[in-house]
């Protein structure tokens, strides 16, 4: 199957892509549908619950906070590092929460945000959410799983056996493996990155390629950055220094 290298590198809030990323996603696809359907108005509060390995472990990978995110409207490429905590504890703190960061709706962790160790069918990484009217009535109830890489897919695609599928596109130089890519590099005379660019040109254009792999260069800088300036204790139960 054809992986482009923004499938392989993507910008997205820490520490894990199933259990950061996903849920951050899952979270505001759920907010965004009850937007299109006309449930946004009507929403008086929202329920998460995090089956599986997301229930065991979600705390320490920040998936408590990525549903917060996710509810208020930021996406995992698009938030704010720096400013991500106060929008989570601004929340923590008032027990109100800003759906889309439009409809403020009742959220308070306790009731509204639940870890459980039951897993559901399909995949250990599993999230179900459920829109409450103000009188705590279901409005909507949907089901999603991270299923690694920030990818996220809902039950009815879960039930369907082909959640995730292929990329088709056909490539100028395909190959399975590094001997193959090798020999096709000395085959062709091109160098490693050449050949990957001609690859990637596949699915965009060269300035949105070029300009794309520059913004992933400038988080991974940016990232060391905020690393080496920022002292502590890591979130987490090992106490990381």
């Amino acid at each position: 199957m054809p992986v482009s290298t923004f499938d392989l590198f993507k910008i997205g809030i820490g520490p894990s892509s199933s259990h950061t990323v996903g849920p951050m996603v899952a979270a505001r696809r759920f907010a965004l549908g009850l937007e299109a359907s006309g449930l946004l108005a009507a929403t008086g509060a929202v329920r998460a619950e995090l089956f599986g390995s997301l229930g065991a472990t979600g705390r320490g990978h920040g998936s408590d906070r990525a549903v917060v995110l996710g509810l208020l409207g930021e996406t995992p490429d698009g938030v704010d590092v720096d400013a991500a905590p106060a929008l989570v504890a601004g929340v923590r703190a008032s027990g109100r929460l800003a759906l889309l960061g439009r409809r403020e709706i009742a959220f308070r962790e306790a009731e509204h945000l639940l870890f459980l160790r039951k897993a559901l069918p399909f995949h250990p990484n599993a999230l179900r959410l459920t829109a409450l009217d103000v009188e705590g009535r279901p409005l909507r109830v949907q089901v999603f799983y991270s299923v690694g890489g920030g990818f996220v897919v809902d039950e009815a695609a879960a039930a369907g056996g082909d959640p995730v599928r292929p990329d088709t596109t056909r490539l100028p130089h395909p190959f399975h493996g590094g001997a193959e890519l090798l020999a096709r590099c000395d085959a062709t005379g091109l160098s490693v990155a050449a050949l990957m660019l001609e690859n990637e040109l596949a699915w965009r254009g060269e300035a949105e390629v070029r300009a794309r792999l520059l913004q992933l260069w400038e988080v991974m800088r940016a990232c060391v950055a905020r690393g080496c300036r920022t002292e502590g204790t890591l979130t987490g139960g090992l106490q990381v220094r």
